[in-house]
């Protein structure tokens, strides 16, 4: 029940977003909270799910299970950029289904076996980066489509993270404790990928150097979280 919770209400921040966006975002503004959650789910996906990983599976086979997540994201987010266009709102839905998949099925399957603690940061962090990359979508598709039409595929978005989620809460429970730490860090790998090569870059193009500060303080809200209790 808790863990379904979560994954609804972290879910739940890309239709807020959407609206957020469809209403009217500054790009400074939107780029501040990339930054911001860029630097919280850099710590994340390193605290939470690449170290524990390298607590119970051996370290090369964790190494290659992050580059392996880096690698193949790299690979999707090229041939999204090739085929869509990153610019575009389609390429941008796109692209924020490809950076929402590896991280809501870690976080499903981290709620496997962690309390709430544990899963505190990872949650807030994916929660605070669905809100600006929503927001930011929804503002650039609303310019070609009607506003009903534009807070309807959000919410199918949201819909469809919210299933990642889920399957890897339900159909990864009860597996072999060390698969569950490769399938982690893969997907650390993947959210580690998506930051350099998308989160990071679009943030610093809005906001300029004021995003060094806000991954800064991302960093420290994440660090915070994770010593919560």
């Amino acid at each position: 029940m808790l863990a379904a919770l979560v994954i609804v209400v972290v879910s739940l921040a890309l239709v807020v977003g959407a609206v957020w966006g469809v209403f009217g975002i500054s790009t400074r503004t939107e780029g501040f909270v990339v930054s911001l959650a860029g630097g919280a789910l850099m710590v994340s996906a390193v605290l939470e799910l690449i170290d524990p990983a390298a607590d119970v599976a051996p370290l090369w086979a964790v190494a290659t299970a992050v580059l392996s997540g880096a690698g193949v994201f790299v690979l999707l987010a090229r041939w999204v950029a090739r085929r869509l266009g990153r610019d575009s709102g389609g390429g941008l839905l796109a692209a924020v289904t490809l950076d929402g998949v590896p991280e809501n099925l870690a976080l499903g399957v981290v709620l496997i076996s962690a309390g709430p603690k544990e899963a505190a940061a990872l949650a807030g962090s994916i929660l605070l980066s669905n809100l600006p990359e929503a927001a930011g979508g929804a503002r650039d598709m609303v310019h070609d489509h009607s506003r009903r039409l534009v807070l309807g595929v959000w919410t199918g978005t949201a819909v469809l993270l919210s299933g990642a989620a889920l399957l890897g809460h339900v159909a990864l429970a009860g597996v072999d404790e060390s698969v569950l730490a490769l399938v982690e860090a893969f997907a650390g790998g993947a959210v580690v990928g998506s930051l350099a090569t998308t989160v990071f870059p679009d943030a610093f193009d809005e906001d300029s150097f004021a995003t060094g500060v806000a991954t800064a303080l991302g960093l420290l809200l994440a660090l915070g979280l994770d010593r919560l209790g």
